[in-house]
């Protein structure tokens, strides 16, 4: 019941509330409270994003004219006249080959989104055909025993995408299965918090890539003689390792500060230990477990890019190291689009575990 009034009431904002206030803007019956809750709703958000993307075009246009101009003069001192009217000539048309090599405007990072797209496209089209053509090998060679013949093409941006939030939701998982148990041990027990204290402070500010190499040394000596790639595993491990630190410190702090008297009770209530736990302890410290995931998440997909470019793992980290090794005329339009991805998803990762926190959390208002 709770839930539908909610979404009612969402839908009659969206389908009516904004609505009638456009109406009541055009029609001049608008209030000046609901017309100041428009303008920091809805106009000034839009202006700054226009603001935004007309300061990117101007400061691209720019950086482009400075380095135009600059290829030039160094073509007039180094080369003559001739040589310099002849690349002015060459820009001024827009081949590729002679352009400058900076900062991208929105059009081209547009235009690169959509190469990135239909580049999507067409691998997908390859696997599809891959996959029909040795369907019925494979199927022999399974029923042999043997392995099956995999696609083994070059991934498309769509597809390191999704080999990112798989490494990180992986790396995410594993620092949440160390990080809250032990968090929950170390607030129940004064002895192990004094025991850890140390090596949570001398630890929990070690740089991702330190952590990379750690975590490498190890792996590949276990998977040593292994035919399987490992760089996932190095991966998705040094995320984990990475990241758990926030959730293992909030999970202690929520576990220690439990209401004294909870406790009490549990013990009234002759509760066992894991009853304690999961009755008492784990729901009162639920706030502060789940701000600790928020910035576990967070944290993990920040140092994820660096991690899959020191490990060579087919995802954004390793897109983006690629296309800045690459150096083309596009380049710098496709690293840009990679930015505005991760940001993205980094943003709607929040929300998720925002929207998690909130259908687990405890509300007063539903025990009245």
């Amino acid at each position: 019941m709770k839930a539908s009034l909610t979404l009612g009431k969402v839908s009659n904002f969206i389908g009516l509330g904004f609505f009638t206030t456009l109406k009541d803007l055009f029609t001049g019956k608008l209030e000046k409270e609901d017309f100041k809750n428009l303008l920091r709703k809805f106009i000034v958000p839009l202006a700054s994003i226009l603001l935004f993307f007309l300061l990117w075009h101007l400061g691209a246009k720019s950086l482009y004219n400075i380095e135009a101009e600059y290829k030039i003069e160094k073509a007039l001192q180094d080369q003559g006249q001739v040589a310099a009217d002849a690349l002015t000539a060459c820009i001024a048309s827009g081949e590729s080959s002679c352009q400058p090599n900076t900062l991208p405007s929105p059009s081209q990072v547009w235009d690169s989104f959509q190469s990135l797209l239909r580049d999507h496209n067409i691998i997908s089209a390859d696997k599809a055909a891959f996959a029909e053509k040795t369907a019925t090998l494979n199927a022999k060679r399974i029923a042999d025993g043997k392995d099956a013949i995999v696609y083994t093409g070059r991934p498309s941006f769509v597809d390191q995408i999704f080999r990112s939030l798989q490494t990180v939701f992986a790396g995410f998982l594993l620092a949440l299965f160390i990080a809250v148990p032990l968090g929950i041990f170390i607030g129940l027990s004064p002895t192990l918090k004094s025991a850890f204290n140390w090596f949570i402070q001398i630890f929990k500010p070690v740089s991702p890539v330190v952590w990379y190499l750690l975590v490498f040394m190890i792996v590949k000596t276990l998977l040593i003689g292994s035919a399987d790639d490992s760089s996932f595993t190095i991966s998705f491990i040094s995320v984990g390792l990475c990241s758990m630190w926030a959730t293992l410190v909030n999970t202690a702090m929520g576990v220690s500060s439990v209401d004294k008297d909870y406790i009490n009770v549990a013990k009234v209530l002759k509760l066992g230990t894991f009853q304690k736990i999961f009755k008492v302890v784990l729901p009162s410290s639920l706030p502060l477990i789940f701000t600790g995931l928020k910035i576990t998440l967070s944290v993990a997909w920040m140092v994820l890019i660096a991690i899959e470019l020191l490990a060579q793992s087919p995802g954004l980290g390793l897109f983006v190291w690629e296309e800045f090794q690459n150096g083309a005329n596009d380049s710098n339009a496709k690293i840009i689009v990679a930015m505005f991805v991760i940001g993205i998803i980094g943003f709607l990762l929040d929300r998720l575990m925002l929207t998690i926190q909130n259908w687990v959390s405890f509300d007063k208002t539903d025990a009245i």
